[in-house]
């Protein structure tokens, strides 16, 4: 059996925070083990702040739909929006960096990505017409 919700706000830094608060609720609600639930979280804010910071940096704010489908063993994580789409229709690879070096050479983002590919079981991108979907697959064990 799959449990579906989903939630939908403006592509704001203050909607952002709402909506990923209201996910992590209703994950919890649905029985998620915390720590789970906190690597959820920590993917889901990398990858909405990208839509906010870049997705809609050349348009008009638009919306953020997230959608959780979840099965007896993963979660998928959907992610959609109507903003620019990655470059070339590829997400970024989130390659670590060295920090054995000056601190003044040490990049100051692109973490997110790493961070994503590293909490997820799995990442897939498309373009769809004028939409972006991101869909982030979490390996879970529900508590009773």
């Amino acid at each position: 059996m799959v449990e579906t919700f989903a939630c939908s706000f403006r592509a704001t830094e203050l909607d952002a925070r709402r909506g990923i608060v209201s996910v992590v609720e209703r994950l919890k609600e649905m029985g998620i083990p915390n720590t789970r639930v906190d690597e959820v979280q920590i993917a889901l804010a990398e990858a909405v702040n990208n839509v906010v910071e870049h997705a809609y940096a050349e348009t008009t704010t638009g919306d953020v739909l997230i959608r959780c489908n979840l099965f007896p063993d993963r979660l998928w994580v959907e992610i959609r929006d109507a903003g620019a789409p990655f470059p070339d229709a590829k997400l970024p690879e989130g390659k670590a960096v060295d920090v054995d070096t000056p601190l003044e050479n040490l990049p100051e983002g692109g973490f997110g990505w790493l961070l994503i590919r590293e909490l997820a079981n799995d990442v897939q991108y498309q373009r769809n017409l004028d939409n972006n979907q991101l869909s982030l697959c979490f390996e879970i064990q529900l508590t009773s």
